[in-house]
């Protein structure tokens, strides 16, 4: 069945606003400008206002909800159901697991470079499918374990991948090292959040958008608040601007004030975020699940050829191959294999036998109803 034209375009704003949204992070990170009180020109390294400014963006999607209630109430028949009561606070351990996860990957994203950010990021079908059977009482199929040993092995082979490019780049050997050991530390808090999103939000039938909203607005309030304390908090070396402590938010706005490009590149990640997990929802809703986690997945060779385009990255065929192993690891977990074993030959003509039986069958009953 051909897609429509809404299908296309809701394919291509998840495609195109979901790499923007880490385009834009690693843009920001790339600025340097000077700061506070004349200090010397130094690199835009604030991952935990980049994290509030993302809250923001997924905050918005609470707005965008309560606009297509509103719309959806002056319709002859509304399609959007009300969700069963529920308590805002149910959304609390998952905004906190969200706020830490994406904290993280934000510290990580300035130590390496933005196509290995994303593809490290496919770990976290391993600790989703571990911590589901561990938490859930969920049973894995075997092409679902064998996913996960080939995403573990493409994780190596992208590990490998920027031991072998870190010798040409602004990054240390052990800036990326630790980059990419937090990246897949913060999937294991991603895999937490999901898990208890499925046990203990789902089942009120909640929304989207509604979800997403309410978990920024928690994520958005907490880290803003959060910030205070970090400003006084001292970090050391680990810390990217020039007081060394673990945020400098007032830095960031005068940064901001000395170089207007990175404002540009944060209203890009604070908008992306928003448009893509409003098209992320519709996709699934209007195609299919499989066709967003594709789409998702494809998002990663965007990134990874900007990168190349702009001169962020050089080429190095151990990612594609890398990009490549996770790309079947995640295809084996989500069984997009199956649609493709059902086209051999073999399948095809046990699947028209299989067919032809239950017909006879159907048809044998409807003989017999037809009598009565």
């Amino acid at each position: 069945m051909a897609w429509s034209r809404y299908q296309l375009g809701l394919a291509a704003l998840m495609l195109v606003t979901g790499s923007i949204n880490t385009l834009a992070a690693k843009w920001a990170d790339n600025f340097s400008a000077s700061g506070c009180g004349g200090t010397e020109e130094h690199g835009f390294q604030h991952p935990f206002l980049q994290a509030v400014g993302m809250f923001l963006g997924e905050f918005s999607c609470l707005g965008v909800f309560y606009l297509l209630l509103w719309r959806d109430r002056f319709r002859p028949e509304p399609s959007m159901a009300p969700s069963q009561p529920f308590s805002p606070l149910l959304f609390l351990p998952p905004a906190l697991c969200d706020m830490t996860g994406t904290s993280i990957m934000y510290v990580a994203l300035n130590m390496t470079s933005a196509s290995s950010f994303q593809m490290l990021r496919g770990s976290v079908i391993i600790f989703t499918g571990l911590l589901s059977v561990a938490f859930l009482g969920r049973k894995l199929e075997l092409s679902q374990w064998l996913g996960i040993l080939v995403t573990i092995v493409g994780l190596v082979v992208v590990g490998l991948a920027d031991l072998h490019s870190s010798h040409d780049q602004k990054h240390k050997l052990s800036e990326v090292i630790t980059g990419d050991l937090l990246i897949i530390m913060a999937q294991v808090i991603v895999a937490i959040q999901m898990v208890l999103e499925e046990k203990f939000v789902y089942k009120h039938d909640v929304h989207p958008l509604r979800a997403v909203g309410t978990e920024g607005f928690f994520g958005f309030i907490i880290l803003a608040l959060l910030l205070v304390p970090m400003y006084y908090i001292p970090a050391g070396s680990f810390s990217g601007n020039p007081r060394r402590t673990l945020e400098d938010a007032l830095d960031a706005f005068c940064q901001i004030g000395h170089q207007p490009l990175i404002a540009l590149a944060l209203l890009g990640n604070i908008s992306s975020i928003a448009f893509f997990n409003f098209a992320g929802i519709s996709v699934t809703k209007e195609i299919s699940a499989t066709t967003r986690m594709v789409l998702d997945s494809l998002r990663t060779l965007v990134i990874w050829a900007v990168s190349l385009a702009v001169g962020w990255e050089t080429f190095h065929g151990l990612e594609i191959l890398g990009f490549g192993v996770l790309l079947v690891g995640a295809a084996l977990y989500n069984g997009l294999h199956r649609p493709l074993l059902a086209r051999l030959p073999w399948r095809v003509e046990e699947t028209s036998r299989t067919a032809e039986h239950e017909g006879l069958l159907q048809g044998e009953t409807t003989a017999i109803n037809s009598e009565s």
